[in-house]
């Protein structure tokens, strides 16, 4: 049996240790694709982890046009391919958990992919080694839920939507599925500016913004773009 991802939001301390760890893993090396949000601001210091949920059935593969973005036999959703991703943000749109990001001067929609030269050779990703509460955890199903309290649930509805994930996510006993229902404004709730930023999902990497996605473009390597070049050439 595949070894699972788990998340315990209640055990979060807002150490960022996961972070920090994530900068290691070789697919994306300097850059965190986990973050620690704060679930409410104004009223508690509560922070949680915001991961890559990895769906068995991956709305942001789904939707990407070139067929950039893969899933391995294990369910890990891998990040999209440099030979295939065309920067279209169909992924962004499409993924209700607002986890994919965009490197503009590669062209590129990277995410979490689960450490995979960690986890393909039995080893912990980088995050859940690092993390000291076990907010985040992976092993064996049956092991980890003997340590965790509560359910682990890995149902979600978004309105009409329902999402199964790879990923575990402990609440309370009685909590079969989660159910989103609706949209909030987070910055309206956490008395935020409106032009504050965000952190986590809401938010693109820094100086990847959309007035500098194209700059510089002349420069990059365009390699698995000839296709299209050749295309547009012939017309």
């Amino acid at each position: 049996m595949a070894k699972k991802f788990f998340m315990d939001p209640q055990r979060c301390i807002g150490c960022r240790a996961c972070m920090a760890a994530c900068q290691e893993c070789d697919t994306h090396r300097g850059v965190s694709m986990i973050y620690i949000d704060t679930l409410d601001t104004e009223w508690s210091p509560q922070t949680s982890p915001t991961v890559c949920m990895h769906c068995v059935n991956p709305p942001c593969a789904n939707v990407c046009p070139a067929d950039a973005i893969k899933q391995d036999e294990n369910g890990i959703v891998l990040q999209a391919s440099v030979d295939r991703c065309i920067y279209c943000r169909n992924c962004l749109i499409a993924c209700p958990f607002g986890v994919p990001k965009y490197q503009a001067k590669q062209a590129l929609m990277i995410k979490c992919d689960q450490c995979y030269d960690r986890t393909s050779v039995g080893k912990k990703p980088w995050c859940a080694t690092a993390c000291p509460t076990k907010a985040l955890d992976y092993g064996e199903y049956d092991e980890i839920i003997q340590q965790h309290p509560g359910s682990a649930v890995n149902q979600w509805q978004f309105g009409d939507q329902a999402l199964e994930t790879n990923v575990y996510v402990f609440a309370p006993k009685e909590t079969r599925k989660f159910q989103v229902l609706q949209l909030f404004d987070y910055r309206e709730q956490a008395g935020y500016a409106p032009n504050a930023g965000l952190a986590g999902g809401q938010q693109e990497i820094k100086g990847e913004s959309d007035a500098d996605v194209w700059a510089g473009w002349e420069n990059r390597d365009w390699t698995g773009w000839s296709a299209l070049q050749q295309e547009q050439e012939g017309k």
